[in-house]
């Protein structure tokens, strides 16, 4: 009777020992699914804050340059296609400053120079 006592334990044991694999290689992979998945949103955030940026720039150059059109009439066609592009590079630099190919002014990253004053001179 202890032999087959001994026998079903050791069984049982193995077949526990199998489940519990399965299931840490499940978790494994549930893990791995849900760095992917952070990493995606990441993604998904900065695209989605690199183009409101982008057209928050060129909408405003627009409305400025139409506002200046209707102050000013001499200046109506020039001063909406100048701050319109105004915007439009203004907005391409947000761009390549959030995507970190354009480094940040001193003024904004808080770098101070040696003698402790903030750069720019």
């Amino acid at each position: 009777m202890t032999a087959d006592g001994k026998d079903g334990l050791e069984e049982r044991r193995k077949r526990l020992t199998a489940e519990l694999a399965a299931r840490h290689a499940g978790d494994a992979a549930e893990a791995k699914r849900d760095s992917q998945s952070e990493e995606s949103r990441k993604g998904m955030a900065l695209g989605l804050k690199i183009s409101s940026e982008f057209i928050a720039a060129v909408a405003v150059g627009a409305v400025l340059g139409y506002l200046l059109g209707l102050v000013w009439p001499a200046s109506k066609p020039w001063g909406l296609i100048i701050l319109l592009l105004l915007g439009f590079c203004a907005g391409v630099l947000n761009v390549l400053r959030a995507v970190g190919m354009v480094a940040q002014p001193a003024s904004l990253t808080g770098d101070k120079d040696k003698d402790g004053t903030k750069g720019g001179s």
